[in-house]
């Protein structure tokens, strides 16, 4: 009999348990979202909400943080895009500047009337001297263009120098601020003669040749023939002057040309002073002279 109630016990047990268990899933399946396995679910979500919040307030920052320096090396990289860009506009407008003054200035060249409508040349200055103490430029106009050593040179806003040597392609132009160079000039105020000489760098020097007449700051400077074409502006007084008794009268004039920006110029080739008759003869020694491309 012991086996048989063991066996009843067991069988019973089994049965139940597969009531239940249809029973359960009966319920969950007519329940619309309400039954037991929904109950479980809600349960363990309950149960695992905090720790997701916990490991959610724990990895976001580190999250951000990837985020913000893959877009910090995205926006460094894009930056430096820019940068160049803006260099390189920066670049073109410069060049664009350069050739837009060029052009003016050599209009500017193109429309100036030399004094008493003397023959000229318009040329280019392409090359300077070798340091600050050689007062010369190098132009690309020589023999070939009617340029000879003597020929005054000009820009449009007065006497630049005149030309001391020249080739059939190109010559050389020894500027009046060269302390050699000296200028046969008048003052229009006064109608009074002098001479005018470069000084280097500092403003030209004017020595009257009436110390009885005193200029005053202002007075226009121009050439009196001579070494230079007549009538060419030289500069200004820059400081008002009188002799005194058994000195000269001497005093300082300010340019009319800057000549560190000039690029375009006129040589006045219908005049030329009797000292010079012509071109170098074959033979004549040729001063040393830069590369025709040097300093473009």
């Amino acid at each position: 009999m012991e086996p048989f109630r063991r066996f009843d016990r067991s069988t019973s047990l089994f049965i139940g348990l597969l009531i239940v268990s249809f029973l359960t899933a009966t319920i969950d399946v007519r329940s619309q979202g309400a039954g037991i396995g929904d109950t479980l679910r809600e349960g363990t979500q309950s149960l695992f909400a905090p720790v997701q919040q916990a490991a959610s307030v724990v990895t976001r920052p580190i999250v951000g943080f990837v985020d913000g320096i893959s877009n910090i090396a995205g926006l460094r990289d894009e930056n430096e895009r820019l940068v160049n860009r803006i260099k390189e506009l920066e670049a073109q407008v410069q060049d664009v500047v350069g050739l837009q003054n060029r052009l003016e200035e050599l209009e500017r060249i193109n429309d100036l009337d030399p004094p008493g409508d003397l023959a000229a040349v318009t040329a280019r200055i392409f090359s300077v001297g070798t340091s600050e103490f050689d007062h010369i430029r190098w132009i690309d106009r020589g023999t070939d263009d009617g340029v000879v050593e003597g020929h005054t040179v000009i820009d449009e806003d007065g006497l630049v120098g005149r030309v001391d040597f020249a080739t059939e392609s190109r010559a050389r132009v020894r500027l009046i601020s060269d302390p050699n160079n000296g200028v046969g000039v008048r003052d229009l105020s006064t109608n009074e003669t002098g001479i005018v000489e470069g000084q280097g760098s500092g403003p030209l020097r004017l020595r009257m040749f009436n110390p009885e007449l005193s200029v005053d700051e202002g007075d226009l400077i121009v050439t009196e023939g001579g070494r230079f074409a007549p009538g060419i502006v030289v500069g200004s007084v820059a400081v008002s002057a009188t002799a005194e008794a058994g000195f000269s009268l001497i005093t300082e004039v300010t340019a009319a040309v800057d000549f560190t920006r000039i690029d375009f110029v006129k040589v006045i080739v219908g005049w030329l002073p009797s000292e010079f008759s012509g071109p170098p003869e074959p033979g004549d020694p040729i001063p040393d002279a830069p590369d025709p491309f040097e300093g473009n």
